[in-house]
């Protein structure tokens, strides 16, 4: 599996691999979804990180880099939209690209990675703490607003 950040030609096989997360729907292409895509790749702090195999993308994770004023002043890094094809799972896709995720954090110098899932399932609780997160050090609280 190659992994690599996404490029302006990926959108529509990155919305399709979103389907696997959550049972999302397939959004349609139109000159908003396609601004906030160009947004999205063209901030430096934000990589939409992708394994692909056989030209096909079975796996991706975003990694938000976040400037911060304490910890002398080191970022620190947040991973959100994890999702692996419902056909590669359990094939260490998804761990492969949290690794590269990692590896792009430790290189800006963070000083932890933050990951919250809404995940129940305890195997997906068991694959992130296999990959090196905790659920201990941390509370997280989440509320959602209304569009």
């Amino acid at each position: 599996m190659i992994i690599r950040q996404a490029e302006n030609s990926d959108l529509a096989d990155v919305l399709a691999l979103y389907t696997h997360l959550h049972g999302n729907q397939m959004p349609s292409l139109n000159n908003s979804l396609i601004k906030l895509w160009m947004q999205i790749i063209n901030d430096p702090n934000h990589y939409v990180l992708l394994g692909i195999e056989d030209k096909l993308i079975i796996s991706s994770c975003v990694l938000l880099i976040v400037p911060n004023l304490t910890h002398n002043q080191r970022p620190y890094a947040l991973i959100e939209n994890v999702v692996t094809h419902k056909d590669y799972r359990r094939r260490g896709c998804a761990t492969s690209v949290l690794n590269f995720a990692k590896e792009i954090a430790t290189q800006n110098n963070c000083y932890k990675i933050m990951l919250v899932t809404g995940s129940k399932e305890e195997s997906t609780l068991r694959f992130y703490g296999q990959a090196g997160y905790n659920s201990h050090d941390k509370t997280a609280f989440v509320q959602w607003l209304n569009a």
